[in-house]
């Protein structure tokens, strides 16, 4: 499979070169995946809505007025508000309508056109402006200080044409940026614009690497942030540790909302209860298992857990409620059998650790049978083989075979 960046040299696709991270915002950032490409679909039914994607997934759509013969991946020009950009077609046909639909675009008169298929000047000169924007980032954040305005700016796109340039900033309050436009325009000549960003939108500009090892799905396929709180961490038995369960952003994770409702949907069998009253004692709850139904009970301090069955447990409400004891919890509990993960690695590592003994007894034995290797010096123990010049693999030349001595 070959690479999908947009960095091209002699006319062939070479990649960032940027391990570890994409240096065009292009690989990898909310790819979709056509599955009618290869339908044919009825002539009334077809579309000139075509998807464009930008730096860092940001994706337009755009009209394609003179049925330019475009495929997915190809580099196009299109019409911005003042200018032209350089974009790249991610998705065409019946489902850029449903995307449209998805994110309340109107099909109307507001969507702009495609100019013309991308030629290798197009191409060159994007990747000119594109190296101002890291310069222009370090440059506007002094410029920040310098003022004293409480914003972060996260990211700067130039338009192709070098005449707007786009900075994404986050704040948590109102920031007045008027001074900051006017010497940004001065210093850089050029329009600017500033969109403000939330905090989660700005990790899936960035980019990066969660606690499951895989990449952020704000910046690969997530694209509505819904809001998550603690019940979702309560609801699934996990510790309220802020440094668990906070993403990258700094915010509670997107995915914790992921099977909230499986959770809520078994949770609604199980019983609310803290305490239950028998006539050994008082058993107080310590764990429940949501998924196996189980839940663990213990009398006063002992360190051991009793597993009963949410039928067991009804059983006994029921009769607390109608003012009687069980005699106790052991009368229906369950044998909780462990189930143990790679059960075969687990012999290995026994037959290795027998090894391991038999080698250590061996080695006491010879310790104490050669009292020289008690004191550890064990080149004292060893025999010295005396030097024998005709079995040396290294000889001089005159004792070598074949030649006169």
């Amino acid at each position: 499979m070959s690479c999908s960046c947009s960095t091209v040299s002699e006319g062939k696709t070479s990649g960032c070169q940027n391990n570890g991270g994409c240096a065009t915002g292009g690989c990898n950032k909310l790819n979709v995946f056509d599955w009618l490409s290869g339908m044919d679909m009825p002539t009334h039914q077809q579309n000139d809505l075509v998807e464009v994607r930008f730096k860092n997934g940001r994706k337009e759509f755009f009209r394609n007025v003179d049925n330019l013969d475009i495929v997915t991946g190809e580099a196009i020009v299109v019409d911005v508000p003042g200018g032209h950009h350089l974009g790249y077609v991610s998705l065409q046909g019946e489902l850029v309508r449903l995307q449209m639909n998805k994110k309340k675009v109107a099909d109307d008169d507001q969507i702009r056109r495609i100019y013309r298929k991308a030629t290798l000047n197009d191409i060159e000169k994007a990747n000119e402006v594109r190296k101002r924007e890291m310069p222009a980032l370090y440059r506007t954040r002094q410029i920040i200080e310098e003022l004293g305005l409480q914003m972060k700016l996260t990211d700067i796109e130039f338009q192709s044409d070098d005449s707007k340039a786009t900075f994404y900033y986050s704040a948590n309050d109102r920031v007045d940026f008027r001074d900051l436009i006017k010497r940004l325009a001065a210093e850089f000549r050029i329009r600017v614009e500033m969109r403000q960003i939330s905090i989660r939108q700005e990790a899936g500009r960035l980019g990066g690497i969660g606690s499951c090892g895989r990449e952020l799905c704000c910046s690969t396929w997530l694209t509505d942030f819904k809001n998550v709180s603690t019940s979702a961490a309560r609801y699934q038995n996990l510790s309220l540790n802020p440094s668990k369960l906070s993403g990258q952003c700094g915010r509670l994770k997107c995915c914790l909302n992921y099977e909230l409702d499986t959770y809520l949907e078994y949770l609604e069998d199980i019983p609310k209860v803290n305490k239950l009253k028998t006539k050994i004692g008082l058993a107080k709850l310590q764990k429940t298992d949501i998924f196996r139904k189980i839940m663990w009970f213990n009398y006063g301090d002992e360190n051991q857990w009793h597993a009963v069955s949410i039928l067991r447990v009804k059983e006994i409400l029921a009769m607390n409620k109608a003012g009687n004891e069980p005699e106790s919890l052991v009368d229906n509990e369950i044998v909780v059998i462990e189930t143990k993960i790679n059960s075969d690695l687990d012999k290995m590592d026994q037959k290795f650790q027998k090894k391991d003994a038999k080698k250590r007894v061996k080695q006491y034995k010879k310790r104490k049978e050669n009292p020289a290797l008690k004191d550890g010096n064990h080149l004292q123990a060893r025999k010295k083989k005396p030097f024998r010049p005709e079995k040396s693999k290294f000889r001089p030349p005159h004792q070598q075979p074949g030649k006169d001595a």
